[in-house]
Parts: structure tokens; C-alpha cells; sequence
């Protein structure tokens, strides 16, 4: 869901020396520069394998944490319709983690060590999901804003040159775009409600306007990966693109809300043909991205303890697989 903010410090591609055929790499770069897909079965560069590892995991790692500050309202929506929307949501969001993992799988990697790397703190997820949910309407900013942010960043994906990632990504796309709708939707239908609702939706609006900005990653200039993902195709646009676009989309989408965006430099150039904006302060963003967020630890220990608590079921499924497996064994003999 959320990778361009992945180019953290202490997660650089380290290839073991010798890995790489130079004649093979070149070829390999002259595919990608063309466009080709690179599946599984293909050989491919040990940079280029660690890098997707890197970032389809961490993908993963951030659809299956984001259930976290909705499922905390799944309980507490304000209607059955509200209920109902949100359960199907936050099944969709594990369901992406399960279409990226399984993706990442593919490049041999298995699926307990990315979730023991998760659980251990060494593999990071998007820094957006360590704010809490304060209000209902958080609910609907995370539709609008944060899944908008992921749209943005997504859909270029779908082009992505691994070709398990970027079928995974058609079908996660899809589904995003109905998660903004229905945020926005339930926005919409609080502005049109009380004085205090309508507070209760602006309030949200200005606590995650700039966390969402940062979901795009450092700026450019700074980002680690960017220059060699975009080169073998991976990532297609650049960190501080997206943002501008995604800034450009929103304000007009605000508008029609009828909510105003914490940003007093927030204008439109006429030069540009852009919205200028202020500066982030990237010292939160690094602070949360380093386990210090409001939220960091609550939502690890979330995600080890129903590790933890599922144990069972995971040790069922494979025992009645092995079961099954005997008896086939039985009936062919």
C-alpha cells in the first residue's frame, strides 16, 4: 500500500560480491530499460531481488498493520452501513498483505522470516499508521487522505517491472480507489451534519494532512533507493512527483468538502501550474519512521500478540494438511 516512504537509513541492498554475471546484468538492465516484465523463474540481479524483497515486504507489512486504527472503530461506527463499509475495508486491506506476501515469496524469501523481521522490528511499515484514530472522522480522512496518498502511489505499480508485484497491484488498486470513495463519502455526509460534526471533520483534516504528505518519502534529492529503482523500472515516478500530484488532486477535492488545509503558504502558482505548499518538518517523519511515533509500539505489540494468540490455528491448518496428505498417500498405494 505504502512504499515510497520506505528509503529509511539501516535498510541498504547489500549484494555479496561476485553475485552478478556483468554481462548478464547489462542484459538484464537493457530488458528493463525496454519495459519487459522480469517474473520469477528469470534470473536477475541479487540488488534488484533485495530491493523488491525490501520494498514488496514492507508493502505487505503496512496493509496488515493499517487494519489496526480502523479495526479499533469497527465497533463504534454509527450505523450499520458505516459497519458493514468499514468491516469490508479493513478485510481488504488484510488481503492485500496476503497478495504481497505471497508476492514476495516468489522471490524466495519465506513468509515467517518477513513476519519474524516485522515482530523483531527490523523491517518497518509506513509511518501513517502510527497516529492514532482519535474521531470518526478519522475514518474518513484515512479513506480521503491516506489511501488517496496510496493511490497515488500505487497505480504507477501496476507498470512495476516484477510482474508478480505489479499483478498484485491491478487488483489492490481497485480496491483502494473504493476505500477513498467511501471516505470521502463519509466526510461529505458530515459536512452536511452538525456545526460539531463538521468541527469533528476539519479537526482530522489538520492532524493528518502533513503525516500524509510525508507517505510519500524523503525528497528526492534524499531518498536512498529512488535513483536505481527507477532505473530498473520498479518505481516510476519520483517521491516529490507524486506529492505534487497528490497535493494538486486534493485541495480541489477540498474544496468540495468545504474543509481548509493546515498550510498557510498552501496557493496556487500560475507559473508552475501547481499548488505551492509549505515545508514538511522532516524531523517527525524520521522520529516516527524510528519507532517513536504515537503509536509505534501499541501497534508492534498488536500485531506480535495475535501473531501470538493465532498460533493455533496455524498449527491446526498444517496438521490437518498433513493429515490429508497421509491419506492421499493411502488411497494411491
Amino acid at each position: 500500500m505504502y512504499t515510497q516512504a520506505m528509503d529509511i537509513p539501516g535498510n541498504e541492498t547489500k549484494t555479496p560480491a561476485g553475485s552478478d554475471d556483468p554481462v548478464r546484468a547489462a542484459a538484464f538492465d537493457e530488458r528493463t530499460a525496454r519495459g519487459e516484465f522480469v517474473e520469477a523463474k528469470d534470473w536477475m540481479p541479487e540488488a534488484y531481488r533485495r530491493t523488491l524483497i525490501r520494498q514488496i515486504s514492507q508493502h505487505a507489512h503496512s496493509e496488515v498493520v493499517g487494519m489496526l486504527p480502523e479495526g479499533h472503530w469497527i465497533s463504534r461506527a454509527p450505523s450499520l452501513k458505516r459497519k458493514a463499509i468499514l468491516l469490508a475495508k479493513v478485510q481488504d486491506e488484510g488481503g492485500h498483505g496476503l497478495y504481497l506476501y505471497a508476492a514476495a515469496e516468489t522471490l524466495g524469501v519465506s513468509r515467517d522470516e518477513l513476519v519474524d523481521a516485522l515482530h523483531a522490528g527490523k523491517a518497518k511499515y509506513s509511518s501513517i499508521f502510527n497516529y492514532p484514530t482519535l474521531t470518526w472522522a478519522d475514518i474518513g480522512v484515512i479513506g480521503w487522505l491516506v489511501d488517496g496518498a496510496a493511490i497515488m502511489n500505487q497505480v504507477p505499480l501496476c507498470r512495476c517491472s516484477y510482474g508478480p508485484y505489479a499483478r498484485a497491484m491491478i487488483r489492490i488498486c481497485k480496491e483502494e480507489s473504493f476505500h477513498q470513495r467511501q471516505g470521502y463519502d463519509a466526510l461529505y455526509t458530515m459536512m452536511q451534519g452538525t456545526e460539531a460534526q463538521r468541527a469533528m471533520v476539519q479537526d482530522a483534516v489538520n492532524r493528518w494532512w502533513w503525516p500524509v504528505l510525508m507517505m510519500f518519502g524523503p525528497h528526492d534529492a534524499d531518498s536512498q533507493h529512488s535513483e536505481q529503482s527507477m532505473k530498473w523500472g520498479i518505481k516510476r515516478i519520483s517521491n516529490d512527483e507524486l506529492r505534487q500530484q497528490f497535493v494538486d488532486a486534493t485541495v480541489a477535492q477540498g474544496k468540495v468538502l468545504g474543509v481548509t488545509f493546515p498550510d498557510p503558504d498552501l496557493c496556487w502558482n500560475e507559473a508552475r501550474g501547481h499548488y505551492d505548499f509549505g515545508r514538511i518538518d522532516w524531523r517527525e517523519f524520521w522520529n516516527v519512521v524510528n519507532g517513536h511515533g504515537p503509536c509505534n509500539k501499541e501497534r508492534l505489540a498488536a500485531r506480535v500478540a495475535a501473531w501470538e494468540d493465532g498460533a493455533w490455528v496455524r498449527e491446526a491448518a498444517l496438521a490437518y494438511a498433513e493429515k490429508h496428505a497421509a491419506r492421499q498417500r493411502s488411497v494411491a498405494a
